[in-house]
């Protein structure tokens, strides 16, 4: 989204365009009704300026958290520290809003999913990949066994992050770890310290051991200058790599599979923009993991055959961005 153009739009008009953004995102009627007005609280209480200010700060958590206390202290008479985190959940979702690319379709609402058939008729595709099974998920595991290259950057972000630094209370800690990701998987984060400042200030570590799918959302979003920067693969691999259980990282590569498989099989009917939702695409692995019986591997292991898979049947041409060099 253009912000500078978004800002030049009046209290209504903006209402009516993220509106309009809340309907086409797979949420309830009642969260958009809440959202459309709950977002623009520091608006109306206090000014425009204040509520983009806010929202652009690049220590966005904490700037946002202090000013809804101090305006919800002098206008309400509710639980200001319960109140405080509803609305900062709805600006953390309009920061969502800002990070699109504008080309969905914002004029008319979301339509419903059909009802996906009981039966799905393989459709043709041009490239042959094998049918997923426990041996080809175990051939694909020891060819990662066999990478000595990404074995040992492995090695060495696991005793990175699960020995040398794992807390995440020390900003040097976290730069030390995000510098390494990112240098480690190519994610092209050409200023590192506004992001590990971010993730600083989410105090993240309980939220890390518990697994909470929502915390890739959080940190994925940093605002670098004026521009709201969508860090998404990274977010998810930063999480993983504290907690490989319960966070796969998500490449473009296991992408580009995940829709093959669907398109040939049907494995599942997510829509393409549902894997750029961190809980749906933890949900699209479990659905393939279930779809093919690879129950008894983890979503690590998943991740690391399917990565496979994608690099090989799926190449990038090197003159092209690549996301990743090591799998996840």
């Amino acid at each position: 989204m253009d912000t500078n153009k978004l800002k030049a739009l009046s209290y209504d008009e903006l209402r009516a365009l993220y509106r309009n953004f809340l309907h086409s995102q797979d949420i309830s009627k009642l969260t958009i009704d809440t959202a459309y007005s709950d977002t623009f609280y520091l608006w109306r209480k206090g000014s425009k300026e204040l509520f983009w200010n806010t929202v652009m700060d690049t220590g966005f958590e904490n700037v946002a958290k202090n000013e809804l206390i101090k305006a919800l202290s002098e206008n309400s008479t509710g639980n200001v520290k319960s109140l405080a985190s509803s609305y900062l959940s709805h600006l953390r979702r309009f920061r969502l809003f800002l990070a699109s690319d504008g080309t969905a379709d914002l004029t008319a609402p979301k339509q419903e999913k059909t009802a996906r058939p009981t039966h799905i008729r393989k459709k043709k595709v041009s490239v042959i990949v094998p049918d997923p099974s426990s041996d080809q998920v175990e051939l694909y595991l020891k060819k990662w066994d066999g990478l000595e290259n990404y074995r040992l950057q492995e090695d060495a972000l696991n005793k990175l992050f699960f020995e040398l630094c794992p807390k995440n209370k020390d900003i040097t800690d976290i730069l030390l770890k995000a510098s390494t990701l990112n240098n480690f998987y190519s994610t092209n984060i050409f200023s590192i310290y506004p992001v590990a400042k971010h993730i600083c200030a989410l105090d993240i570590d309980a939220r890390l051991k518990a697994g909470d799918v929502t915390l890739v959302g959080d940190i994925q979003y940093v605002t670098i200058g004026e521009t709201l920067k969508n860090f998404y693969s990274f977010a998810t691999k930063y999480c993983s790599h504290h907690n490989p259980i319960d966070y796969p990282i998500y490449d473009s590569y296991v992408d580009e599979v995940l829709r093959y498989f669907r398109k040939r099989d049907g494995f599942s009917d997510f829509q393409d923009v549902d894997l750029k939702d961190y809980a749906k695409f933890k949900n699209i692995l479990i659905e393939f993991r279930a779809f093919y019986g690879l129950e008894k591997h983890k979503l690590k292991q998943i991740d690391q055959y399917v990565w496979q898979l994608g690099k090989e049947y799926f190449p990038k041409n090197y003159g092209k961005k690549k996301e990743k060099t090591i799998g996840g």
